[in-house]
């Protein structure tokens, strides 16, 4: 069986340690851990590694946020891999800083690169595990805050939370959506 798992993020060190960039810090985490390096690849930088027999690819799409769908597209037919084996990791405004929330469907919720990857795939029906950076900016100052860089407080917890969250990314390869939603979402 082969999953694809694709962090949202922005290319260039401008972006780096952005909240915009966590999905990018969460398959970069799962990469570390099954020993799989990332490679420069149509569409941005790929990993692909093993976990309990199942053969994962792990995606940055090098597309910029707005155009994240062409991206998963294009691995999902290169490799063959079904839809409900791609999971999207994405960074939440709506919820609190470090929250985890895995759904098997939904609204882009207003985020671009979901809804790029929904007009690109035609369907809302896929995995997507939000990474919830709360919402603690002033009016019109969004692009700002999910452009901008971790607090002092968020920094020191972050190291445990993407930890928390490759770990939801490996249940969901190995034990399911189900089984994952009801052993992580909340936690």
């Amino acid at each position: 069986m082969k999953y694809l798992i694709v962090g949202l993020g922005n290319k260039g060190s401008e972006y780096e340690n952005t909240r915009h960039n966590i999905g990018f810090k969460v398959v970069e985490k799962i990469a570390e851990t099954l020993e799989a390096p990332f490679g420069t690849s149509n569409f941005g930088w790929l990993a692909d590694g093993k976990y309990k027999g199942r053969r994962v690819f792990l995606l940055k799409p090098d597309t910029y946020m707005n155009l994240s769908g062409n991206a998963v597209r294009y691995w999902m037919q290169k490799e063959n891999i079904p839809l409900e084996n791609v999971l999207i990791v994405t960074d939440d405004l709506a919820l609190p800083f470090g929250a985890l929330r895995l759904k098997g469907k939904g609204s882009d919720a207003g985020h671009n690169g979901l809804k790029n990857i929904i007009e690109v795939l035609q369907t809302q029906n896929y995995a997507r595990l939000r990474f919830g950076i709360s919402a603690e900016f002033s009016e019109g100052r969004q692009v700002d805050y999910v452009l901008g860089t971790w607090n002092e407080e968020e920094t020191e917890k972050l190291p445990e939370r993407i930890e928390k969250f490759s770990k939801a990314c490996l249940s969901f390869v190995f034990a399911g959506i189900s089984n994952t939603m009801s052993a992580f979402n909340g936690k």
